[in-house]
């Protein structure tokens, strides 16, 4: 496998929109400026860390690896342009089918957004397989949402079920970028982030970062279909982790607009925020306890 023949691969394989002048062929990408504020993320994904790929497979990998930066262009309320792609590639998967396989996946999930996929790097190594990518976007016209906009007297929702992701979801995913665009067209929101390392954990930096605490409805968090007889079925939606929904806040005011359109029947109403600090249960004040997912300490199947 030469290099050449790489780049003439994925040329052919990787999709480009109207935000790129010049991608994959040169020594860097020439872009369009955007029209609102640029928004950049990158995340980094490990062999035996975030993916076991004898079981996963190279093109669910390449999915997950851009779907865990979409969500985050999605947890501030943009809009996903662009991606780079940094592969550490085994000696032993050097190989085209592994690389095409894997090169799909991503790029199906990027036709899907009209997201270009416009340069990045591979290199050959002994160790594990790992890839980066990093993904640039543009602000929503209202400006990008934070997590340390919460208020006082905001209600708390999410925007989808929770909890057991390891039985593949984390894999299949599909970033939540229409959601976040429908609820920046229509609402107000103060603050927002993805759940990527479980409720109990996510919200917490909401919380920290709002200074701010908040109320949690133990009765109202949707738990995913596979948890439905499990006994620790809450645990497992606050501590998993890589739900990859949505956590946002706004106004009740805000809140009971949303409640009444049903284009947003998507969206559960799972407490509010309020004075103080950490996160306590609804009904009996009690403190959350729970940390959620810590990277180091949980492998992803």
């Amino acid at each position: 496998m030469s290099e050449l023949w790489l780049i003439d691969a994925l040329k052919t394989l990787c999709p480009s929109n109207s935000s790129i002048i010049l991608g994959i062929d040169d020594d860097t990408a020439i872009l369009r400026p955007t029209q609102y504020e640029t928004l950049v993320c990158a995340d980094m994904l490990m062999e035996g860390v975030h993916f076991i790929l004898a079981d996963a497979g190279p093109a669910a990998v390449g999915h997950k690896a851009l779907a865990v930066n979409l969500s985050d262009i999605a947890a501030m309320g943009g809009k996903a342009l662009s991606a780079y792609v940094s592969l550490a590639l085994p000696r032993s998967l050097a190989n085209e089918e592994f690389i095409l396989d894997f090169y799909r996946g991503m790029s199906t999930l990027a036709q899907d957004f009209d997201i270009a996929i416009a340069g990045g790097d591979t290199n050959l190594w002994d160790g594990p397989f790992a890839v980066n990518v990093t993904v640039l976007g543009e602000a929503h016209e209202k400006g990008a949402i934070r997590r340390s906009g919460a208020k006082v007297g905001d209600q708390l929702y999410v925007t989808g079920p929770l909890g057991g992701s390891i039985a593949s979801h984390h894999l299949n995913f599909r970033p939540r970028l229409d959601e976040a665009k429908l609820l920046m067209d229509n609402f107000d929101l103060s603050s927002m982030m993805d759940l990527s390392d479980g409720l109990a954990k996510d919200l917490r930096s909401i919380c920290m970062q709002s200074g701010v605490s908040a109320l949690l409805d133990r009765q109202t968090i949707p738990l995913r279909d596979t948890l439905k007889n499990n006994p620790d079925a809450l645990r497992h939606a606050l501590c998993d982790g890589e739900d990859f929904e949505l956590c946002f806040t706004l106004s009740r005011a805000e809140a009971e607009r949303l409640k009444k359109d049903p284009r947003f029947a998507f969206c559960t109403d799972i407490g509010g925020i309020i004075e103080g600090k950490d996160i306590f249960w609804s009904d009996d004040r009690s403190p959350m306890l729970w940390q959620g997912f810590e990277h180091g300490k949980n492998q992803k199947g």
